[in-house]
């Protein structure tokens, strides 16, 4: 086995790997949390109001402020567009590429660390994430960064006083992102290192309570919005109560609410989820992984009376990942996306069980992927012929000239051999999804779709938008991708009452479901229809939807209509 891959290869692969998530830049924003996340940051942008968060017209307490203060900065550079939103997730995620290839190459040979930056670039949900933004593309720099600069500390680097205070800097702005359980990633695999290879003392140096205490100094910003937009303020009703702290939920309610199912957002969790789910969100290196882990914890048990002396080379990869894991698992809340932010260890185990491998056994799994690899290629073939999109042909033709382009590339079963086939198959599978396949969805996306029309037709332009949506809470629908493309300002109305006096100047503009609209008819108001758009929550496909025969069954409406008071 070579020591490294050539790094002619390595670094073609890597410029692949970084154009096939650079395709995730072109969809627009995907509702639902996608839209409304970019709206919280187009109004930060737009009011220069970076303390307090808004959704709807109304103050929101979910998420923490870094994501958002990032985007509203790029906005303020690139202005309010699809671009800017994405483009400093998609530099965050690139930078937890680096960051893994520097941990990486610091316990493990040169090829360990190319290989799982390679592996990083290419899984699924990690590519799937640079189109659908949301906080993990964020985070996972921030984790595997942190963690990488503390390892810097543990093994004694004469700078270590700076690295003390990178990472506890990425932590502090990993804690503004997604909250405290954020420490387990970070914490977890050095404590279990520490401890499996008897260093456990290393849990009372002081260096390690300093830079838990700088942590959460650094973390201070977000306490001090928290603070002023709600603690100041118990007379605000959130989550239909007052009285609510910020600062409590950012240190309680949101993670341990979450975990033990009591706090105001609940979830119904599956003890099993992540399981599956990551099988097919880490393709095409699920396989590989599962059998990875499976081979450390199995050498853990295995040397155990003489582990000691003959310790591996890093345990905070298992550590962080499994714990995290572990956490998610037992969570009463639970989506897909949440394990991206330890994909960064779960590729270095990858990574360590492919190099690992004895060449026969090696060429056994070239050969395993090759025929995974060409099942994703075929399922994507026929996905574009039974969805149709926009120029099939061209697609099913690029499709074809990647595919037989990497096969012949990389002919050979050996490592490149490998990491060269699955990263041309996800280039095919990512520019297929990206530029045909989402393009079609979208179009279904009716909110983004009505702004459009209303910004380039003369008669609407100009005008203001009411997004009718009556109820409480932030809502949802496909109001917010509207909030967000619209160039004319916008205003939400949740009431009859509200609508009316908003009314009062004379006839509005407003954008809402069908059905609503024709209720409002039915209710005494004058409703003219502008212009009707298809919809479907179009992150939840159906082959109903997929198939152009019955998609039409699968559609609800939305409108532009003019409304007065009769």
């Amino acid at each position: 086995m070579n020591d490294s891959l050539p790094d002619r290869w390595f670094y073609g692969l890597v410029a692949v790997g970084v154009l096939l998530n650079m395709t995730g830049l072109f969809p627009p924003i995907m509702e639902l949390d996608g839209a409304l996340y970019a709206c919280i940051a187009k109004q930060m942008a737009q009011t220069g109001d970076f303390v307090n968060l808004y959704a709807v017209g109304t103050d929101w307490l979910d998420k923490p402020h870094f994501p958002f203060w990032v985007a509203a900065l790029s906005f303020r550079v690139f202005g309010i567009n699809t671009f800017a939103y994405k483009f400093p997730a998609l530099l965050f995620f690139l930078g937890s590429v680096a960051y893994t290839y520097h941990f990486a190459r610091l316990v493990y040979p040169k090829i360990v660390a190319q290989v799982a930056s390679l592996v990083l670039l290419t899984a699924f949900h990690g590519v799937l994430s640079n189109s659908d933004v949301r906080a993990e593309p964020y985070l996972m720099p921030l984790i595997i960064g942190a963690v990488y600069h503390f390892w810097r500390v543990f093994k004694g680097t004469p700078a270590s006083n700076f690295h003390v205070l990178v990472g506890s800097l990425l932590t502090g702005c990993a804690l503004m992102t997604k909250g405290v359980f954020v420490l387990i990633p970070i914490g977890a695999g050095l404590v279990l290192h520490w401890i499996l290879i008897g260093h456990w003392r290393e849990l009372l140096k002081p260096r390690w309570y300093v830079a838990v205490a700088l942590s959460f100094v650094f973390t201070l910003p977000e306490v001090y919005c928290l603070y002023q937009q709600f603690d100041l303020h118990p007379e605000k009703v959130i989550f239909g109560q007052t009285g609510v702290s910020g600062i409590r939920f950012f240190f309680w309610d949101s993670q341990f609410g979450r975990f033990f199912n009591t706090g105001p957002i609940k979830g119904e969790g599956d003890k099993f989820f992540f399981v599956h789910t990551l099988l097919w969100a880490f393709i095409p290196w699920s396989l590989p992984l599962y059998a990875g882990v499976g081979k450390a914890l199995a050498g853990l048990f295995q040397q155990r009376k003489q582990f000691f002396n003959q310790p591996g080379p890093e345990y905070v990869s298992l550590g962080s990942g499994l714990a995290t894991f572990a956490l998610f698992s037992l969570s009463g809340f639970q989506l897909p996306h949440y394990l991206n932010i330890v994909f960064p260890f779960f590729a270095i185990l990858t990574a360590q069980f492919l190099v690992g491998l004895k060449p026969i056994a090696l060429q056994r799994w070239a050969i395993a992927q090759t025929i995974i690899g060409l099942l994703l290629i075929a399922v994507m073939a026929w996905l574009l012929n039974l969805v149709q999109p926009e120029h099939r042909q061209l697609a099913l033709a690029f499709m074809l000239v990647s595919a037989i382009s990497a096969f012949l590339l990389f002919r050979q079963n050996n490592l490149m051999g490998l990491t060269g086939r699955m990263v041309g198959v996800m280039f095919v599978l990512a520019s297929a999804l990206n530029l045909f396949l989402y393009p079609t969805f979208l179009r279904y996306q009716a909110g983004s779709a009505a702004a459009d029309y209303a910004n380039t037709q003369p008669t609407t332009a100009s005008h203001s938008t009411i997004l009718y949506e009556p109820g409480t809470g932030v809502g949802g629908g496909s109001f917010w991708s509207y909030e967000f493309y619209a160039k004319a300002p916008t205003q939400y109305a949740r009431t009859d009452s509200t609508l009316s006096a908003q009314l009062q100047t004379g006839s509005q503009q407003v954008f809402t479901s069908a059905e609503l609209a024709d209720s409002l008819s039915n209710r005494g108001f004058t409703v003219r229809t502008l212009a009707v758009f298809p919809y479907y929550h179009v992150s939840q496909l159906t082959y109903d939807f997929l198939n152009p025969t019955t998609r039409s069954q699968t559609l609800s409406a939305y409108v532009l209509v003019s409304i007065a008071n009769e």
